[in-house]
């Protein structure tokens, strides 16, 4: 399979921060941004305030998904995959998933907001009416953009050291002078800039959308709420925007994962189940330039990095939890083959957009389900469970349950207890799906972290392949490994280790941007 990387315009990352080549964009955009006439024109910028670039592939490599497989012909698909598995500040520019590509995906699609949200405040106070969805759409567009960036730039946020710990820059108006420069901030700047832009956009959002999944619809902003506000620690946030994203009866609102597992596994019949617009699970669909469905899905690509049978068997999608043994009471199948070293469930589609097609060359896509009811459901639990309401975090996991396990939800306080207190802590030559906590944000071990414990097992089950479950192990401390395993699935060393306190959590910043003059994420020496 012959593949032509996707390589998006730097225009926005070279203007944020005085990189040279910026002369096209500063004679191009302000004169279409004088071009703005009607609020029809409004939305169809903002198309363009939805990055084509997500970080799945980077996550999933990142986090203690991946082992390393030694096996003669599994290789790495390339560079980049390797640099990000062994946590190696990234050198590659060119695959979709990379830093660079990431950094300047996100801050284009804030610059799009940002021009939209001028043009609207420039207009007089009884016309403003007219643009108020675009507004509520642009100030949501703009915090999602800075909260994907810090998930990958920046520690996990912590109230007791926010103000201690390094932020983004965050743009708030469109960019006219060359080489204007910016500071990072802390990351309780960055996080209060992004509350401010949620609360004034959140009321406003609304409007008719030709692809409703593929906007902030108010479902879709509630749900950007609810996990923006746990990450802030604000679980009364977080539990009112949940429940307004569910409605009162959750239950109706999830995947109907029984019948997701009835599907075909082969080309993209399940994927694109599983990311299909008329899911009433999915909230909001993000459509990417991603070759994460190649890699991470049935081809021969990228086998020595990956989810492979022993995390399977004994951390995720084939071990067991308090419900019972996942591989049987869980309504999913596990693809797997003897050729490959992969194990997953069939999720992120693979498209194929030709551009030479006697060539065979062109550009990869994938669809992400960026927030679905399921997640939300998850995020309300854990909620619950942080603020001590231990029985309203169990019904959430068990309504999950409901639609997740092929024998309902049954769980109790003891029965989720009595389980984990069976367990011991993962150790990388024991592995167990119960990880030490090493954080402030849970305070009773006896009922709260058996509770978190069930929480973060089933998310992780839940999250699977879409590169969520590496701000969990960030936000709780969790310490991964890198393995490495023969081709017959045992442990041959142990080749780093990342702690609760390891600096490469935040994942460095693009060459070009730190040698612009932005302070570099700090490493250990």
């Amino acid at each position: 399979m012959k593949k032509t990387k996707y390589i998006v315009s730097a225009a926005l990352a070279v203007v944020l921060l005085g990189l040279s080549s910026c002369d096209s964009y500063l004679d191009k955009l302000p004169d279409n941004r004088m071009e703005l006439k009607s609020p029809e024109e409004v939305s169809n910028l903002l198309v363009s305030a939805y990055s084509t670039k997500y970080p799945a592939y980077l996550l999933e490599m990142y986090s203690d998904n991946s082992d390393c497989i030694d096996n003669t012909g599994w290789t790495e698909a390339d560079k980049f995959q390797g640099q990000a598995y062994h946590w190696d500040d990234i050198t590659e520019t060119g695959d979709d998933e990379s830093p660079q590509e990431l950094w300047n995906g996100y801050y284009k699609a804030i610059s799009s907001a940002n021009a939209a949200i001028e043009y609207i405040d420039k207009q007089s106070e009884e016309e403003k009416e007219n643009y108020k969805n675009q507004l509520g759409e642009a100030l949501m567009c703009r915090a999602y953009a800075e909260f994907m960036l810090s998930t990958v730039f920046c520690e996990a946020y912590d109230k007791t050291t926010a103000s201690t710990k390094l932020g983004l820059p965050y743009p708030e108006h469109t960019e006219t002078i060359v080489g204007q420069k910016y500071e990072r901030g802390t990351l309780e700047d960055l996080y209060k800039k992004i509350d401010a832009d949620i609360q004034r956009g959140l009321p406003l959002v609304g409007g008719n959308y030709s692809a409703p999944k593929y906007h902030f619809t108010q479902k879709a902003a509630y749900a950007f709420a609810t996990r923006f506000y746990l990450y802030y620690e604000d679980y009364d946030k977080a539990i009112e925007y949940a429940t307004k994203a569910l409605g009162e009866n959750p239950a109706s609102q999830l995947r109907d994962w029984y019948s997701l597992s009835q599907l075909s596994m082969n080309k993209q019949v399940q994927t694109e189940a599983y990311v299909s617009s008329n899911e009433n699970a999915n909230l909001l669909l993000q459509a990417a330039y991603s070759e994460w469905g190649v890699v991470g899905g049935p081809y021969s690509v990228g086998d020595r990095y990956a989810h492979g049978k022993v995390l399977s068997k004994t951390e995720t999608l084939q071990a067991a939890g308090p419900w019972g043994n996942n591989a049987s009471v869980l309504n999913y199948k596990v693809w797997s083959n003897s050729s490959l070293s992969k194990y997953f469930l069939r999720k992120v589609p693979y498209e194929f957009e030709y551009s030479d097609l006697q060539a065979g060359i062109g550009y990869a896509h994938a669809i992400y389900s960026a927030f679905n009811t399921d997640q939300v459901l998850l995020e309300r639990a854990e909620a619950y469970a942080l603020k001590g309401e231990y029985d309203k975090a169990v019904a959430d996991v068990n309504t999950e349950l409901s639609v997740f396990g092929k024998r309902g939800g049954n769980l109790t306080i003891e029965s989720i207890k009595n389980f984990y207190a069976g367990i011991e802590y993962y150790k990388p030559d024991a592995p167990t799906v119960k990880k030490e906590l090493h954080t402030s944000l849970v305070t009773d071990k006896d009922t709260q972290e058996p509770i978190i414990q069930c929480i973060l097992q089933l998310h992780r089950l839940l999250t699977m392949h879409e590169g969520i479950r590496m701000q969990d192990v960030k936000r709780y401390g969790i310490v991964i490994y890198r393995r490495t395993l023969n081709k017959n699935d045992e442990l041959v060393e142990v080749t780093d280790t990342m702690d609760e306190k390891d600096p490469r959590r935040a994942i460095q910043l693009p060459q070009d941007v730190i040698s612009s003059g932005l302070e570099a994420n700090p490493r250990n020496k």
